[in-house]
């Protein structure tokens, strides 16, 4: 199974790219997560939509090309970043390339509640017209101080959120491969 994944930040240290790495290794059997370089997007510009960059025809590309698209949102301000919003504009435009396609979302913050609002958001996001991606239902990944959950290398440590990740995965593999995209 191809899973593209976009991390909505461009921190050299941030744990929701260090969580979507650590998935990358621990479910390679199960699924090739490959993260796109969404922080290389120019900024949206309709101006510029019928002739994109060519990092965005790359990426536009890939997202077609998947069986699905994991999210993974800090929380700025109780909102997503700009970076990811910046990615679903660019790909929400002319070749509609995530209507239909499955998604996941998750989310680390050193916050109590995780990326709760940044969730609700961008859930709210992808049912837009032109974005329209199918997210499996009752399974959010929240996690909440990440920084007292993972270890320097960016391994998950704690058990309890390792398991409950397993199951979403699980979940959603499986979701996945009975919806068309």
């Amino acid at each position: 199974m191809k899973i593209v994944a976009m991390v909505g930040s461009n921190r050299s240290e941030s744990y929701n790219m260090k969580l979507v790495k650590f998935m990358q290794s621990r479910y390679a059997g199960k699924a090739d997560i490959e993260i796109l370089p969404i922080d290389q997007l120019p900024f949206y510009n309709q101006d510029d939509e019928l002739n994109p960059p060519e990092i965005v025809k790359e990426i536009r590309a890939k997202i077609k090309a998947s069986d699905g698209i994991l999210f993974a949102t800090p929380e700025y301000n109780a909102s997503i970043s700009a970076v990811l919003k910046n990615a679903i504009d660019w790909f929400s435009r002319v070749e509609t390339v995530m209507v239909n396609k499955p998604a996941m979302i998750v989310g680390a913050s050193m916050g109590a509640m995780g990326t709760v609002k940044a969730q609700m958001q961008l859930r709210q996001i992808l049912n837009a017209p032109g974005v329209g991606t199918l997210t499996l239902p009752g399974n959010e990944v929240f996690v909440g101080s990440v920084q007292n959950k993972m270890d320097e290398e960016g391994n998950l440590t704690d058990e309890s959120t390792v398991q409950f990740i397993d199951s979403v995965i699980s979940n959603f593999i499986n979701w996945t491969g009975k919806v068309e995209a």
